[in-house]
């Protein structure tokens, strides 16, 4: 039990700078959570819902996160400050990370309590800050949802999802071989397509607006030039009449 402790203490460091000890680490109340869950779910499992209820009721009053106790969590998850949300039927696989505001979230409440409401995040998922995983859906293993993104449909293996609605940003296949990337998201010049798309856009808008802004000015010149001429031309016109 302590070396399984121990195991779970060093894969937070391994993934968080921050703390420059194992007790310190102790602290975090993302590692509180996942205590007090184990608890919950044992109880949920027993048929004990209320007991479940009251230990997750305390739990959040505790450590600000809301794990339902009918969650399933593998080994070695990591909540990095907290305020997270996760379901009543989400399952989550070994090295997880979630950042914070992190919501696992339903969408059918007409599944009822037996049926699958919640996303199911394989191995070694990351989750960036605000972001909402949302209904019945796959994470694949190693995938990352980039910070408040709203991801509804199932995400493949190592892949990286980004924006509202979530969409896939195409990334160098070298990164995935990092052992691990702060938030989910990559720190390269890789662009959202949709972004690229609005930015290109803007430009084209602004060249022309630039060109209308041309025409113009020459069709005004044009104007005072033939008003010019129609001036100088008036004189004659009287001295023959």
């Amino acid at each position: 039990m302590l070396g399984g402790l121990i195991a779970y203490l060093d894969s937070i460091k391994a993934r968080d700078p921050a703390p420059r000890s194992r007790m310190e680490i102790l602290l975090y109340p993302g590692v509180w959570a996942v205590f007090w869950h184990r608890v919950a779910h044992r109880l949920f499992r027993a048929r004990l819902y209320f007991l479940a209820r009251a230990v997750n009721h305390l739990s959040r009053f505790l450590t600000g996160n809301d794990i339902h106790p009918g969650a399933k969590i593998g080994r070695n998850l990591f909540i990095d400050h907290g305020f997270t949300v996760i379901g009543e039927t989400a399952e989550i696989g070994d090295n997880v990370t979630l950042y914070q505001h992190v919501t696992l979230g339903g969408t059918d409440p007409a599944n009822g309590i037996a049926g699958k409401r919640h996303p199911t995040l394989a191995d070694g998922v990351i989750v960036g800050s605000g972001a909402q995983v949302l209904g019945p859906i796959m994470v694949g293993a190693r995938a990352r949802v980039g910070a408040n993104a709203v991801v509804t449909k199932d995400v493949p293996e190592g892949a990286t999802m980004v924006g509202i609605p979530a969409r896939q940003m195409l990334v160098d296949v070298s990164a995935y071989q990092r052992d691990f990337v702060p938030y989910g998201t990559p720190c390269s010049e890789v662009f959202d397509p949709a972004t690229q798309k609005l930015e290109i856009l803007q430009c084209e808008v602004e060249r022309l607006t630039k060109l209308i802004a041309e025409l113009k000015k020459e069709r005004d010149l044009a104007r005072e030039g033939g008003a010019l001429f129609t001036d100088q031309d008036e004189p004659k016109e009287r001295g023959r009449a």
